[in-house]
């Protein structure tokens, strides 16, 4: 398990503050639009790890891209170190780049095929301008060591390395400017689920030497569980509950988190969790439900519902729901 040590000597530390986060994509021909993300707040502490989980097209990739703008949001605003990445121009974006990265979800197709391996993991070093010729070789040698793969393999190309090996090359090509912030896409989703747990214990070894904050971007709710310090659940464009690790996943409090976590199977034939079955299909975010967006799946679903969009309030020290059926929801402080 990840020591939380790291994350409570720096909690007080907010290394990201994402603040009414908005994307939305036209539609051809059409004056309509995908609300993919659709008012999203949150911050990421120095030194932890931050899940984000959710159903497939609820949107969490596209936050990660947002908070490095490989896509430019619609409106909000994203603070790195006290700094708006938002409102940073071309050349500044390219120096603070340097500390923060990203791992891609499918390793193969996030590596050149016509480059070979050392190149890959030397790239940013160029791009940055950083040391010699000489000093980025023997830097890449150091870093795919790191990760567990012989240097002579500098040599090859990706498609001569298995999925784990692929993906481990590209957290060595992540680690190369030393970052402070990874955004980790699906890291692990693509791979055997034997490897997947090598890969995520070299991340959680990863980010107590290197001081590491990571964003786990996952659908994979016993991954996140494992790795992260806090999780925050995402659904329809919209965070709507956030907490430690330990206390989501012991006392999850929003229904649809309630649903997702009832899904995660027991690794024993004896014993049975009760399922929460959602009825019907996730709304399209091109016209999502009025109020709350849940509401049309939710089982404990009232008239209130349909008019009052729930913030995201603080219901007790650290756990922040946005439902109006929680209780104390009436008492609870919107989360600044």
């Amino acid at each position: 398990m990840i020591s939380t040590s790291l994350a409570s000597e720096t909690l007080r530390e907010t290394l990201v503050g994402v603040r009414d986060l908005v994307k939305h994509f036209p539609v051809e021909g059409s004056d309509d639009v995908v609300r993919a993300v659709d008012g999203v707040t949150f911050q990421i502490f120095a030194g932890e790890t931050l899940g984000l989980v959710g159903e497939s097209g609820c949107g969490k990739s596209t936050v990660g891209r947002c908070l490095l703008r490989l896509i430019e949001p619609t409106s909000g605003h994203v603070n790195f170190h006290g700094r708006d990445i938002l409102a940073l121009d071309k050349k500044e974006l390219r120096q603070i780049r340097r500390e923060m990265q990203i791992i891609f979800q499918d390793p193969y197709a996030s590596l050149n095929p016509r480059m070979k391996i050392g190149d890959i993991v030397a790239e940013p070093l160029v791009i940055h301008n950083l040391g010699t010729k000489s000093d980025r070789r023997d830097r890449v040698a150091q870093l795919l060591r790191r990760v567990g793969l012989d240097p002579d393999y500098m040599n090859r190309y990706a498609h001569e390395f298995s999925g784990g090996q692929r993906q481990r090359i590209g957290v060595a090509r992540t680690l190369a400017l030393n970052p402070k912030l990874i955004v980790a896409d699906e890291p692990v989703s693509a791979l055997d689920v034997s490897v997947q747990a090598q890969v995520v214990n070299l991340l959680q070894e990863l980010q107590q030497e290197f001081r590491l904050t990571y964003l786990f971007i996952s659908h994979g709710l016993a991954v996140v569980e494992h790795i992260s310090t806090r999780v925050a659940v995402m659904y329809l464009g919209r965070i709507v509950e956030i907490a430690t690790a330990a206390e989501l996943y012991a006392e999850p409090l929003h229904p649809y988190t309630q649903a997702l976590l009832s899904a995660i199977p027991i690794p024993d034939p004896r014993q049975k969790r009760k399922r929460i079955i959602l009825q019907g299909d996730v709304p399209t975010p091109i016209n999502p439900p009025s109020g709350c967006r849940f509401r049309t799946r939710c089982p404990i679903a009232i008239e209130e519902c349909a008019r009052i969009d729930p913030e995201l309030r603080e219901v007790s020290p650290g756990h922040s729901v946005a439902c109006i059926r929680v209780s104390g929801w009436d008492e609870a402080k919107p989360v600044e």
